[in-house]
């Protein structure tokens, strides 16, 4: 059925329940009144009028009332209640003298057949769905912990699965004993998990506290173990505005939900006035870091959004993804390109004449990198190379390049190709109207090639988890939270710049993969951790700034200016076209020397 002829059902029962009241009011009153049947006719009449004339305006008949909340209701009764009070106006006008108490009568009894048709309704569609999606197993007994904002907001939504029976709520707010929230009772707090568990048959927890401390999320999942009872958490806010989750849906908690990483805030009018209406450019915008620029930027509202990559089907996943999302008219254009291709690159940045450059493109993974170096010089510097020099051809404003830990001090090619590449960046800000950075920050959590689905699959089938060594420490951060601090340091650039982001404490690999193995529900003893040995180019520990570089100033929450002898870039240059003619045997040496020294 069509939305054109649902709104013309709903216009037909409501101008029935009007004149329905009419008549009964009518029948009611005429023992008592005199009331002339004409009068009848031509209020009822008026009455239809404007009714119709008021709900087209508030969209009365495009509201789904399959949802029908409280706000919905109350903006039916104040429908009604305007075209009653309009109507008498008009008919004491016309008439001189009309029957208020038929019309009150009336009034009463059309506010309670509209507003009650759309309650009903909602009920009788959410029992019909239930009795639809029965099957065969009982629904899963469910104990929610959190009965605040977040918690309500979850509840309300969540109760009328028919997958699941809420049974009650803990909260640690001792006022909310025995308190009734939608319908759901709570039941104590969390030291009264056991106990609740056993005496209500609890087959599932859902943690419904968004603002829950990793150590506290982390006491509850240890818990729930040692229960062998399955734990999950609602979805967080950022997740349902990106489209991963329905907020009536569970979220697995994840390793990242137990680092106890902050949140950093942005200064949205800043990123604002960089981003809107503006054409932006993201290379790499495929892989984990760019694709997640790209939903961030989107956000923004700019004028056209350009996703450069050269993995065809990973550029039309993210194309896909971003049109599923409110764009606000943004023109999405795919562009599937190699950075490496320097006539190819320069077309893009001359047809398009980007405003902003996010190149994330690279080749990250260090053992593979320490077996082709040629290939990582080719794509990290000759690429980087050729997306800096196109963009300053193009007279963009602002071009970000995304680097690494990893060329601090590097021992390995990957991060001595990137320690390079911030130097051609950062040198090509010398001259011209393009001011050039570089955004400085560690390994990225649950990023492509990252250790964390490695870990997930070993764990999956049934281990061991194998690590380098227990003692490699490394810098994480979220994907959402780097694309973030990207796109601040890039509103923060005055050119030349590298900036580190914060990335807090170094994480132990090992308390990593002990976390991954607790939320499998399994225990160390079935799920063995055992050493590998480091792989070629590998260090125990990263360092965000090198020997000798200090950072000068924090202008950001967690983003600071590092102090880095920027090499000339002539010199630079010289370097990179020598690199042609460098042997493959000389090639990792010549690369890690020159990085090193500059």
């Amino acid at each position: 059925m069509n939305r054109t002829l649902k709104r013309c059902i709903l216009a037909t029962v409501d101008t029935a329940f009007i004149i329905l009241s009419s008549l009964f009011a009518y029948v009611f009153l005429i023992p008592y009144i005199a009331f002339p049947t004409r009068a009848l006719a031509l209020g009822t009449g008026l009455l239809i009028i404007v009714y119709i004339s008021l709900a087209l305006p508030t969209r009365l008949f495009d509201k789904i009332n399959r949802y029908t909340s409280v706000k919905e209701t109350i903006t039916h009764a104040i429908v009604v209640t305007m075209t009653y009070a309009l109507s008498t106006i008009i008919t004491t006008i016309i008439y001189g003298g009309f029957s208020y108490r038929v019309l009150f009568l009336g009034y009463i009894v059309s506010v309670t057949l509209i507003t009650g048709s759309r309650v009903l309704w909602r009920i009788y569609v959410e029992h019909h769905e239930r009795l639809n999606k029965k099957n065969d197993t009982d629904p899963e007994r469910t104990l929610i912990i959190g009965g605040g904002a977040g918690g309500s907001l979850f509840i309300k939504h969540i109760k009328h699965n028919p997958e699941i029976k809420l049974v009650g709520i803990l909260d640690d707010d001792h006022n909310k004993k025995r308190t009734i929230l939608f319908g759901i009772p709570v039941l104590g707090n969390t030291n009264d998990m056991e106990t609740v568990i056993k005496e209500h048959n609890i087959e599932q927890i859902t943690i419904a506290i968004p603002s829950l401390s990793s150590e506290k999320l982390e006491e509850l999942v240890d818990k729930a173990n040692k229960l062998d009872i399955k734990i999950n958490q609602m979805p967080s806010v950022e997740d349902i505005v990106a489209g991963k989750y329905e907020i009536n849906t569970f979220k697995e908690i994840d390793v990242t939900d137990l680092l106890g990483r902050e949140e950093v805030k942005l200064d949205m009018e800043k990123i604002a006035t960089q981003l809107s209406g503006q054409t932006i450019l993201i290379s790499g915008a495929g892989g984990s870091i760019g694709s997640e620029i790209a939903r961030q930027v989107i956000r923004f509202s700019p004028k056209r959004l350009l996703l450069l990559g050269h993995g065809e089907y990973s550029i039309y996943l993210v194309e896909k993804e971003l049109k599923n999302m409110k764009t606000n008219g943004v023109e999405i254009i795919p562009v599937i390109a190699d950075i490496q291709d320097r006539n190819r690159i320069f077309s893009i940045m001359e047809e398009y004449k980007p405003d902003r450059v996010y190149h994330a493109a690279a080749h990250k993974h260090v053992p593979l990198m320490e077996a082709n170096p040629h290939e990582a010089v080719k794509n990290n510097v000759y690429g980087t190379k050729n997306m800096a020099e196109a963009a300053k051809a193009a007279d963009v404003k602002s071009f970000v390049m995304v680097s690494t830990d990893k060329a601090v001090n590097p021992p390995n090619v990957m991060g001595a190709t990137k320690r390079i590449a911030e130097m051609i960046v950062t040198g090509l800000n010398e001259k011209g109207k393009t001011n050039f950075v570089a955004v400085r920050f560690g390994n990225v959590l649950n990023s492509r090639g990252s250790v964390i689905p490695l870990f997930k699959e070993q764990i999956q089938n049934g281990g061991p988890i194998t690590l380098t060594d227990f003692r490699m420490t490394r810098y994480f951060m979220t994907i959402p939270e780097a694309s973030r601090l990207v796109l601040q340091a890039g509103s923060l650039a005055k050119g030349g710049e590298i900036f580190v982001l914060d990335m807090g404490e170094p994480v132990k690999i090992v308390d990593l993969a002990k976390k991954m193995v607790k939320l499998s529900g399994f225990t160390e003893n079935e799920i063995k951790i055992v050493e590998s040995g480091i792989r070629p180019g590998e260090k125990l520990f990263e360092e965000l700034l090198a020997n000798g570089e200090s950072v000068s100033e924090q202008v950001y929450e967690k983003i600071f200016i590092g102090k880095v002898n920027n090499t000339p870039i002539k010199e630079v240059i010289h370097f990179v076209k020598e690199l042609e003619k460098v042997t493959d045997a000389k090639l990792k040496v010549e690369l890690i020397n020159f990085a090193n020294k500059h």
